[in-house]
């Protein structure tokens, strides 16, 4: 018999997957925090034989080279991607044992990335799933722009062939485990759905219903921006990242923390936006660790700018400097928990800003008001607020200056983001008030909502 566990990177929307059988397990795309995947191990207790990659990852630094020196391990890297360390590199047909009955077979599936390679998990011979990476995900596919913009396109007819290639190899009853498609923006579309096998994407996934010249259309049509901390990601796992130090930073007291703003450095609140509003450290920015932390904060932060975290309780702490570690933001430059209260200095008074809704935003008499939409272009494109100003969360701190006079009533499709731009803004010396509603409150409320 054999074994699937499933490793949950929902920060960045990623999935890892240890698979093996009564002895022997191979990890496959390991977060660069590997005391999951080891933590896993000893569960089952299995020994970790091979570890193996998909692919060089765009969106998050592995762990698989850190897991294969401590274990031993043989590390399985696709033939075609060029790295600084020694591995075993994987080409299309190779094969190893991984357990009695258990093998591990290499298939080539360029698209994602040039050098792409899926791994079948066979039991006497049988195929049982598929480790698909970032080349068939549930209902899409891997984004096929993350190398070069001149590869594009040709990476996009790679993608549609490789998914044909897997769907026509392999049984229906195949499961398919993706690493990409759970919120990643790796993921060229949004994935539906949890789980899936080769016979269900053969009947939903575009790749697999849609001819070539449709299916690439389609996709580079509805490619979004990608998040600015990627170019640094490839090149770091080409390297060979370093072993994560998880390990709590320096304690920042309020003086530290007046110092490192005045320097330009960022301090950011972990908190809840709601609690942020209501009181934190002006010049201080707001994002939520509970929210899509890693992904907002590594897009949006000047790479290699020092960070100092304050969070609520030292476990947010810790989970935060976890997920950040995994997109290369290692040694936050100092922390603090607890409230304003300890993070200010003596005389010192919180800053705050109001939260709203939309139905308070029809009712304001105001004048001199400003919308400010911090939407995605395609959330954009499926309407918006008559006269609003639209500025994307990822670009807003580097486009203030393009945000008009007046008091800023600014909103995405939930808060969250709203909470990150409001805090932008109010750090910068605006006025502003943060919308904390679904979008769809906005034409409930009277307001003139633009379509099409």
């Amino acid at each position: 018999m054999f074994f699937v566990d499933t490793i949950e990177i929902e920060g960045l929307g990623n999935r890892s997957y240890l698979a093996g059988g009564a002895r022997t397990a191979v990890a496959v795309d390991p977060p660069r925090d590997i005391d999951q995947v080891l933590a896993a191990a000893a569960r089952r207790g299995v020994r970790i034989s091979h570890v193996a990659e998909t692919h060089l990852h765009n969106d998050y630094v592995t762990g698989g080279l850190e897991l294969a020196r401590i274990t031993g391990a043989d590390y399985l890297v696709p033939a075609g991607a060029r790295v600084s360390f020694s591995r075993i590199p994987a080409a299309d047909g190779d094969t190893v044992d991984i357990d009695t009955e258990l093998t591990l077979a290499a298939v080539a599936t360029p698209g994602h990335t040039p050098h792409h390679t899926a791994y079948v998990l066979g039991e006497a011979g049988r195929p049982v799933a598929a480790f698909t990476g970032g080349s068939l995900l549930i209902g899409t596919v891997g984004r096929p722009d993350l190398v070069e913009p001149r590869l594009t396109a040709q990476l996009a007819h790679a993608q549609h062939a490789s998914a044909h290639r897997l769907a026509d190899a392999l049984p229906d009853e195949t499961a398919v485990l993706p690493t990409h498609g759970f919120g990643s923006f790796c993921s060229s579309a949004q994935a539906d759905g949890d789980t899936t096998t080769i016979g269900k994407e053969k009947a939903a996934n575009t790749a697999l219903t849609s001819d070539a010249d449709t299916f690439v259309a389609e996709l580079l049509a509805g490619l979004e921006d990608v998040p600015a901390y990627y170019a640094h990601m490839g090149p770091a796992n080409a390297q060979g990242p370093a072993p994560v130090d998880l390990t709590r930073p320096a304690v920042a007291d309020p003086d530290e923390i007046a110092a490192r703003l005045a320097a330009g450095e960022w301090v950011v609140d972990l908190r809840h936006r709601v609690a942020f509003a209501e009181g934190h450290v002006a010049g201080s920015f707001n994002f939520e660790a509970e929210g899509k932390l890693a992904t907002y904060l590594a897009w949006m932060i000047p790479w290699g700018k020092p960070v100092t975290l304050l969070a609520d309780t030292a476990g947010q702490l810790a989970a935060a400097q976890r997920e950040l570690a995994r997109v290369g933001i290692d040694r936050p430059a100092s922390a603090a928990t607890g409230g304003p209260a300890g993070w200010l200095r003596d005389g010192e008074r919180p800053a705050s800003f109001p939260r709203a809704t939309f139905a308070e935003l029809a009712a304001r008499d105001e004048e001199d008001v400003v919308v400010l939409d911090v939407r995605r272009d395609s959330e954009r494109a499926a309407g918006w607020i008559a006269g609003s100003v639209h500025i994307p969360i990822h670009q807003v701190h580097g486009r203030l200056g393009e945000v008009p006079e007046g008091t800023v009533w600014v909103h995405c499709a939930g808060g969250m983001r709203a909470g990150i731009a409001a805090s932008l803004l109010d750090a910068a010396g605006r006025q502003v008030v943060a919308v904390d509603d679904g979008f769809d409150a906005a034409a409930e409320a009277g307001l003139t909502v633009v379509t099409g």
